[in-house]
């Protein structure tokens, strides 16, 4: 079975398994992720939004539109990386992550990690990044790979911290031009 079948049985695993109920019975759509799943950069957000969960893709709202403004800033574009988010559902009103649902969508992530083997996890903003590194702060250590369970992580600001604080965005596109010479570095030490 090649990776995308395995990652859209995982999806399936999701609805199957009733994760989140309650999330799910209030979303339009299952956000699970999209891209390459041989890519060597995985992307990871705190959980769909509005235009999200009307589409069923993820980072596609305005935050998605500077990701992806980022990623050609690095000279790749969406079909290069995978990108997906901590839940898979959209939460009511944007609220943020419980802990609860964090950790009943935990395996499922996990699952789509296995699967794809990215060479760094980059972590947006500090939802993504405490999953992993639960006591990094993320205006201290964004834009330091950190290590976790034999993964190199990469914590920057979620994109939409320019769109509300446009003093952020040149830190932003800073942290993201280190994204190529990152995996190089990784994968001549491997």
């Amino acid at each position: 079975m090649d990776k995308q079948a395995q990652l859209d049985q995982i999806a399936a695993e999701i609805v199957k398994n009733n994760v989140c109920p309650d999330l799910a019975k209030q979303a339009k759509h299952l956000v699970f992720g999209e891209g390459n799943p041989d890519a060597s950069i995985l992307f990871i957000g705190e959980a769909p939004g509005k235009n999200e969960d009307l589409t069923g893709r993820p980072f596609i709202g305005a935050a998605g539109k500077f990701l992806s403004e980022m990623l050609d800033s690095i000279g790749m574009g969406r079909e290069d990386v995978y990108i997906t988010s901590i839940l898979k559902y959209r939460p009511p009103n944007n609220r943020d992550p419980k802990p609860e649902e964090k950790a009943e969508f935990w395996p499922y992530l996990q699952a789509q990690l296995d699967i794809i083997q990215p060479v760094l996890i980059v972590a947006l903003g500090r939802h993504a990044a405490n999953c992993f590194l639960p006591t990094l702060i993320i205006s201290k250590e964004h834009g330091e790979v950190q290590q976790w369970e034999g993964w190199h992580i990469l914590p920057l600001y979620h994109p939409a911290a320019a769109l509300y604080n446009g003093s952020m965005k040149q830190v932003i596109k800073d942290d993201f031009a280190k994204i190529p010479s990152i995996v190089q570095s990784i994968q001549k030490n491997k």
